[in-house]
């Protein structure tokens, strides 16, 4: 079932990382059969991920264009990304040697979020193109959105009515399927219906055969190119790295793009896993990084992409009583089977389909909901958000990180915040019965949280029980470290220990969110 769920996914993403369709199926199958033997899940699907398709498309485009080069059928630039995929996949597993994993509390959540947001944005434009049978005219090159936010009235003028009506059906039906009632329709997985309808449509309006068409007058195109197109022996699919660039900066911003984002996305995705699993396991994010560093350079020696372990997936995977990673290994080789026996029915799938998937996840990035929940948790984080968002949106997903960042470090030194403690918190430490009294002093932010956490997680779990944190000479608190004690007091009662939180009443909450962030009056 998850296979089924995987493989329009698979393409779609590779499609949209402008790389072959068959690079998201090797990028799967590679994560379920060999990353699922070492990383450190219990649940997880390993494989490509729609977040992670702004990187990969930016690598393309700026390491050789994403158009052919003479006698190729694949991007210019595709070899070249390999490359740095791999050597991202090697900064993604030494990330994990060094024990990165603590490093997922540092991230401001706003800034995550407006990051995702960002993608997802960045996913909904450059797919709708593809939706509607028409290209952006815009400028060719990365991920830079202005050119195709001014195309899009263009591309709904020259839309290909036949190929749009397939991206419409598609759309419908995963925005119908949570409404469905009956059992067994609702069984079957939104993404596996629309391959199920969009192929015998695509059958029924002849889109594979090349021919023209007139609708209301004007003359439209038809043919193969509106359907996915695997090479006829998988090993003609197989693209090998090439480092003719290795000694350019666009390399290694490419590298860094993707190291960081993956690694990001890896932590993320495993924590929220984590939260559906039955058991209550916690993944080892370090040897979860590392699986998934390793998974990616596997992947690109043959001409895959990046992966992490995907939520969609994996939250299906949990639904269908997986217990181990059994599941992601059974889930990669069922996908072998696939693309060594099922070509003649994966060559029959629009792409138009898979667009509109692209779409939906997409929205779901960067839904309105998330603005809403953003701003319930205070105005601020919203301008964090939306800033981050914004400018992910008109440069890159690494300047727009750093950006809401720094702003998010600006507005906390502006509201009192001290600079000598912006990376480590100022603690005095007294022992009390049974357990360990934690004073904080000033500020407990983003930057400065890993340092208290470091210390509560040494606290020996036998004889410091009950361990408290005094927050009577704190004059601010934020959002992420109001969220991350919360995680803290979850992964210390599973050690059998208690963490108190006291005297927080002399500070105000921005607003009437539980884990808003807290000022001094």
């Amino acid at each position: 079932m998850i296979s089924l769920i995987a493989l329009p996914l698979c393409l779609g993403i590779a499609l949209a990382s402008g790389v072959p369709p068959i690079a998201g199926l090797f990028t799967a199958i590679v994560g379920g059969i060999l990353a699922s033997r070492f990383n450190g899940s219990f649940v997880t699907i390993s494989g490509p991920a729609a977040g992670l398709i702004v990187v990969n498309l930016g690598a393309v485009a700026s390491l050789g264009g994403l158009e052919p080069a003479p006698g190729q059928s694949y991007a210019a630039g595709y070899p070249y990304a390999l490359a740095a995929m791999l050597v991202a996949g090697g900064f993604i597993m030494l990330f994990g040697l060094l024990r990165v994993g603590k490093l997922g509390d540092f991230f401001p959540t706003s800034v995550i979020h407006g990051m995702l947001a960002g993608i997802g944005a960045i996913i909904i434009v450059k797919q709708l193109f593809v939706a509607l049978g028409t290209k952006s005219n815009a400028a060719p090159g990365g991920h830079g959105l202005t050119g195709d936010i001014l195309a899009i009235p263009n591309g709904f003028m020259t839309l290909n009515p036949i190929i749009t009506l397939i991206g419409i059906v598609s759309i419908a039906i995963i925005l119908v399927h949570p409404y469905i009632k009956i059992g067994f329709l609702r069984a079957i997985p939104a993404p596996m219906w629309v391959i199920l309808v969009t192929i015998p449509l695509g059958r029924y309006l002849d889109i594979a055969t090349e021919r023209t068409y007139t609708f209301m007058g004007t003359v439209y195109q038809l043919g193969p190119q509106y359907l996915v197109q695997l090479p006829d022996n998988v090993l003609d699919g197989v693209v090998f790295p090439d480092f003719g660039k290795i000694a350019e900066m666009a390399f290694w911003f490419a590298v860094l793009s993707i190291a960081l984002v993956t690694t990001i996305e890896s932590m993320l995705s495993a924590v929220a896993v984590d939260s559906l699993d039955p058991h209550k396991r916690r993944t080892n994010l370090d040897k979860d990084v590392f699986g998934m560093g390793a998974g990616s350079a596997g992947s690109a020696v043959i001409g895959g992409l990046p992966m992490i372990s995907e939520i969609v997936r994996s939250s299906a995977n949990v639904t269908n009583g997986a217990q181990t990673q059994w599941s992601n290994f059974w889930h990669g080789t069922f996908l072998l089977v696939f693309l060594l026996f099922g070509k003649a029915l994966i060559d029959m799938i629009p792409l138009a389909a898979l667009a509109a998937m692209l779409i939906t996840v997409g929205f779901r990035l960067a839904s309105p909901k998330e603005f809403a929940h953003v701003l319930h948790i205070g105005k601020n984080q919203l301008f964090l958000f939306v800033l981050t968002m914004v400018m992910v949106v008109a440069t890159d997903l690494l300047v727009g990180v750093a950006t809401g960042i720094v702003a998010k470090m600006i507005i906390h030194l502006y509201f009192g915040a001290p600079v000598m403690n912006a990376f480590k918190a100022e603690i005095t430490t007294t022992p009390i019965q049974g357990g360990e009294l934690i004073k904080i002093k000033d500020a407990v932010i983003f930057s400065n949280y890993l340092s208290i956490k470091g210390y509560v997680l040494k606290l020996d779990k036998d004889t410091k029980k009950n361990i408290t944190l005094d927050f009577a000479e704190v004059n601010l608190v934020d959002h992420s470290v109001m969220a991350a004690l919360q995680n803290l007091r979850g992964l210390l009662a599973e050690r059998g220990q208690t963490l108190t939180l006291e005297n927080m009443d002399h500070m105000t909450p921005v607003s009437e969110h539980p884990l808003a962030a807290r000022l001094g009056i």
